[in-house]
């Protein structure tokens, strides 16, 4: 009689540990402006560290509707599955210890990757072979140098994806380059605002075309967020009618034009602090 066919165990999706899985909070980003909780997360024998966000814990902004960061959160990532570029570690919207809130997978940044790798001040007035001037800065003494960011194409996308959501705080300490050579983007709250606000630091190709890789991620883009496809029946339940208007606005825009954006003029291009 032969033995039983063993059947190997199921593996849990991300997407199912951060929905299912027992939340449990281990501590607070005390540095954060808005509740930020350090967490673990188990289910089906499988753990993981995560970020739980609780709508309880957002301050009120004035340009922005109260109680939808965490929408926003959620929405960012999907737009950048919906690119093929996974930028956005996976987030979603669920009930917590202090109600519902965005969960998110904890990335680790790399000490080798991010010391200097991805932003530097220089001096004199270009940035170098490998690198994008992104303006002046103020250092103390009444001293300014260059500010600049990596050549990188990782980057690049992530400038992508930001003029698409409408970033309006692109910071530096908001990237994690990961030991396996990934590059994630996290705390994306405020974003698609049927305004312009978007700020960041990622100035770089500013005016630049678009890479090829780029147009047709704007393409796939543009297709699902037609009425009735999956990806924009999923926006309605994060963002507002207006928002989502403007977000196709927005892929149409640099379709039309074949360019990285550039400062509108209306609002700062920078966000302050810058990291």
């Amino acid at each position: 009689m032969s033995a039983p066919e063993r059947i190997p165990p199921r593996s849990v999706t991300p997407h199912e540990l951060l929905t299912l899985g027992e939340l449990t909070v281990r501590g607070r980003v005390r540095e954060a402006s808005n509740a930020v909780l350090y967490c673990t997360v188990e289910y089906e024998g499988v753990s993981a560290a995560c970020v739980y966000k609780p709508v309880a814990g957002e301050r009120p902004l004035w340009d922005f509707p109260d109680g939808t960061l965490a929408q926003r959160e959620v929405a960012a990532y999907e737009l950048s599955e919906a690119m093929g570029w996974g930028l956005v570690p996976p987030t979603v919207l669920r009930d917590g210890p202090y109600g519902e809130g965005m969960c998110q997978l904890w990335v680790e940044a790399s000490e080798d990757e991010a010391d200097g790798r991805l932003l530097a001040l220089v001096d004199g007035e270009e940035p170098g072979q490998g690198w994008k001037a992104v303006g002046f800065a103020d250092v103390g003494e009444e001293r300014t140098a260059l500010l600049v960011h990596a050549d990188d194409e990782r980057l690049r996308r992530l400038a992508v994806l930001d003029a698409v959501i409408n970033n309006g705080d692109r910071k530096g300490g908001h990237l994690l380059p990961a030991a396996d050579g990934r590059l994630y983007a996290i705390d994306h709250g405020v974003t698609f605002n049927a305004d312009d606000k978007l700020r960041t630091l990622l100035w770089g190709w500013a005016g630049e075309p678009l890479p090829e890789e780029a147009i047709e991620a704007l393409r796939r883009l543009s297709a699902d967020l037609a009425e009735g496809r999956p990806l924009a029946d999923r926006l309605v339940e994060l963002i507002t009618p207006a928002e989502i208007d403007a977000l196709r606005d927005r892929v149409a825009d640099l379709l039309r034009t074949g360019k990285h954006r550039e400062p509108s003029g209306q609002w700062p291009a920078i966000p302050w602090p810058p990291v």
